[in-house]
């Protein structure tokens, strides 16, 4: 044995020297410890006392598998070709197993030693056994790295386990790390410039997750790497100055992060069966529950069908006079009101359906382009007190075909919409696989469970719940329309004149959005991060934006929005959307102008609203006609009522409105928040909400009931709604952070071994949805025995 080798306990060579110009060293080390069943690994460790990077010192390790080799100084390079230079290294060599065929004595290493210097080196070098080289289930091993000294271990799978999580933690956040999994290949890449070229990794501050499935490695096992960076930018830490000159050494301590592994068992696949029965049992019940509503609802009606039967003065059809017009009307309640035959657009009392004008004769404009009617709807749309009679005076089939379009529009967005959506996250999803770079997608990874190509099944099935309440939201109205069409057709006195016009198209668009939620949503978990979000939030806009709609559109049938414009509403909001997640982190002028488009917008539906949509400031008499009319119309409805604004109801939820949107627009210039799809969702969720609450009000303010059903819907929103939303901020990830850091969040399952608080607000938000759905479209059934001169708008 060479010169200089002395053995210690743990430490198999121990070799001091000084390398002389001109001349390599190799060192022969045999590599028998007599531990032929397990697998054998060694440790090689240098260090020099050189800092001379012209004249760096070199190791080349052979051995039977390859060659491993480094310089003395090592350095690292990072942002703006900084370098950070180790005189300490220390690397683990590829490790063997013994066959029959080679005899423990057969294995040798060598290690040459080198350097183009023209004077004296001193090194030192160290050779050790790794005692824990292969990693154990469910057991926890602590150990130490820094960067210019990575680590790296075995794992085979046991027998029994096709599926293991590696759970990674760290007391400290800093310094950056990364954690990747390695097929058995030799060499194993373990230094910050080569850890991305094999297997997967992640980055990590305090804790890191990897899901590992035995069929992704045909020798059962695999090598689990981990690096420390010489810099902290990729974990969102501070980029630091250069290191030079004697500082060395202390940057050596002060890089070194101390780590804690344990691999654990993953789920079995009978927990993916158990969590799809559930998924899809837990909404089915919803269908349950509603053909059980239906039943009751159908006794009920063939009931009073029985009795009107025997007493034709309680029928249930017809108008007869034991039903007095009076009976609902609150007093005081016929001030303002017109005529029956001017209210109702000149139709008589029970006319039967027929008489309407067929809707491929007319369209909707040829009732506004006569001036008899423009000045028929400014007498009536000014009035002090409207009634719904007012504001359903078109016909009902042009108005029907209107709001259909919302449905066959909002089916056609989905589809152009989607399918460009699927086909990116799938490539996102290939990227991931491909590349092995999970820091692309900001996942829970204490709860991901993959499935086939997928990486998260669990947050995509957790959306099924909206496409199936949204698919028996869409049945149950199509109920609803099929009794009212039938109503119809026996020429019901109650449909024809009496409750809420019936349109169900926005109820139709309304269950195609609560779908295509679920599938957008399912789309954005695939790979959720940053740059598509704005997939998750798309159609929320929309439901929202269609709630709003339609609850105006319940007491102004005739005034309300178009599809088309509606819809071209929508499409400016998701542009802004897209705008705001380019431009909205740190540019100011976006967010000014930004804030000035919503600040205008809020005050330009305002008057459209307060004035029913008969403000107009043109004169075709005067070119100043108006600017004239501007300033008169702020005389007059400003300054001389601002005491007592002609339409005081209104005033109150516009001044209420105005002032939410104005904070909403002050926050975003001061703060500018990162997500701007989310500050847009709040936006329109506080709209809603505000709107709902408004009209809830003003309905029980006008003597108007809730009768069960809707009440129940109204209880079952909140309690979801908040129920969902403590789920919902249980955060878990986030992507306004780096995925270092958002990985600090993550959290286990909850749920049955596989669904984790995001798919628990996924559930609850489909079911709270539905409920709210549910209390628009049964809001009003208390109307339906009221005479539509008799119902307030508001």
């Amino acid at each position: 044995m060479p010169a200089g080798w002395q053995g210690a306990a743990g430490v198999w060579v121990r070799h001091r020297a000084w390398w002389s110009p001109g001349v390599t060293q190799r060192l022969c080390l045999p590599r028998a410890f007599g531990m032929e069943s397990m697998v054998d690994a060694v440790r090689v460790y240098v260090n020099s006392s050189s800092e001379n990077l012209q004249y760096p010192i070199l190791f080349v390790v052979r051995q039977q598998k390859g060659v491993l080799s480094w310089q003395v100084p090592l350095i690292f390079r990072g942002l703006y070709q900084r370098t950070y230079n180790y005189q300490e290294v220390s690397r683990t060599l590829c490790p063997s197993e013994p066959t029959p065929e080679t005899r423990p004595s057969d294995q040798i290493i060598f290690v040459d030693v080198a350097s183009m210097a023209p004077f004296n080196i001193a090194y030192e070098l160290l050779v050790t056994r790794l005692k824990n080289f292969q990693l154990e289930t469910n057991k926890a091993f602590n150990f130490t790295a820094s960067p210019s000294q990575p680590q790296y271990f075995l794992y085979k799978f046991p027998q029994d386990v096709d599926s293991v999580i590696i759970n990674v933690v760290s007391d400290a956040a800093y310094p950056c790390s990364v954690v990747s999994v390695q097929d058995i290949v030799c060499p194993v890449y373990d230094l910050d410039h080569n850890v991305e070229f094999n297997g997967v990794y992640q980055s990590m501050t305090k804790q890191a997750a990897i899901t590992v499935q035995r069929k992704d490695f045909p020798g059962e096992q695999f090598f689990v790497v981990f690096v420390i960076k010489p810099e902290d930018y990729a974990c969102g830490g501070s980029v630091p100055s250069s290191i030079h000159g004697n500082v060395n050494r202390t940057w050596n301590l002060q890089r070194t992060k101390n780590l804690q592994v344990t691999i654990v068992p993953s789920i079995k696949k009978s927990v993916y069966v158990q969590a799809m029965f559930f998924s899809f049992l837990s909404f089915l019940s919803f269908y349950l529950g509603s053909v059980v509503v239906a039943f009751v609802h159908y006794i009920r009606v063939q009931r009073k069908a029985s009795a009107g039967r025997l007493s034709p003065e309680h029928g249930s059809g017809m108008m007869t006079s034991s039903h007095p017009i009076s009976a609902s009307t609150p007093e005081g309640s016929s001030y303002g009101a017109i005529d029956e035959s001017s209210s109702s657009g000149g139709r008589q009392l029970g006319a039967p359906p027929g008489s309407d004008t067929d809707s491929s004769v007319e369209e909707e404009s040829d009732f506004d382009t006569m001036p008899e009617i423009e000045s028929d709807k400014n007498i009536i749309r000014t009035k002090v007190f409207l009634y719904l009679s007012d504001l359903s005076r078109k016909d009902r089939r042009i108005v029907s075909k209107k709001y259909k379009i919302y449905f066959w529009n909002i089916i056609t967005i989905a589809v152009f919409y989607a399918l460009p959506v699927i086909q990116l996250v799938i490539t996102y999803q290939t990227v991931v696989n491909v590349t092995g770079n999970q820091d692309i997608c900001y996942y829970n990874f204490l709860c991901a469970h993959p499935l086939g190509v997928l990486s998260a099944f669990n947050n995509i099935l957790s959306n099924v719940g909206h496409m199936m309440l949204g698919f028996l939201f869409l049945l149950i109205v199509l109920r609803r329309d099929i009794l009212h069409r039938r109503a119809m057709e026996m020429k019901d006195i109650y449909t024809l004149d009496y409750g809420i016009p019936k349109h169900f198209g926005l109820f139709y668009a309304m269950g195609i959005a609560l779908m295509m939620e679920g599938v957008l949503s399912a789309c954005y978990h695939v790979c959720p991060n940053y740059s598509n979000f704005q997939f998750d939030t798309s159609f929320m806009y929309m439901i929202a934006g269609l709630c709003m709609l339609k609850l105006y559109q319940t007491r102004h049938p005739d005034i309300n929005a178009s599809a088309y414009s509606a819809y071209a509403s929508f499409a400016v909001v998701i542009s802004l959307a897209v705008l705001g997640v380019v431009f909205g982190k740190n540019d100011m002028w976006f967010w000014v102008i930004f804030s000035l488009i919503h600040v205008l917008a809020s005050l330009a539906l305002s008057t459209q609203i307060y004035y029913m949509g008969r403000f107009k400031i043109d004169d075709p008499d005067s070119d100043m006609g108006m600017f004239r009319r501007a300033v008169m119309v702020l005389y007059t409805d400003c300054i001389q009522q601002c005491s007592r604004p002609m339409y005081m109801d209104r005033m109150v939820l516009l001044i209420v409105g105005n002032l939410v949107n104005w904070s909403f627009a002050i926050f975003g210039l001061v703060y500018r928040p990162r997500d701007f799809a989310s500050y847009i969702l709040g936006i329109f969720i506080c709209n809603l909400l505000l709107y709902l609450a408004f009209y809830i009000i003003m309905k029980l303010r006008s003597s108007e009931k809730l009768l069960p059903i809707p009440m129940f819907c109204i209880v079952a929103t909140a309690v979801v709604w908040a129920a969902a939303l403590y789920f919902f901020f249980q955060t878990l990830s986030s992507w306004e952070e780096t995925p270092a850091e958002s990985r600090e969040k993550n959290r286990p399952c909850i749920l049955l071994g596989f669904f984790d608080d995001h798919d628990v607000w996924h559930f609850l938000s489909a079911a709270a949805l539905f409920f709210s759905f549910l209390v628009l479209l049964t809001l009003d059934d208390d109307l339906d025995t009221v005479r539509r001169d008799k119902i307030p708008v508001f």
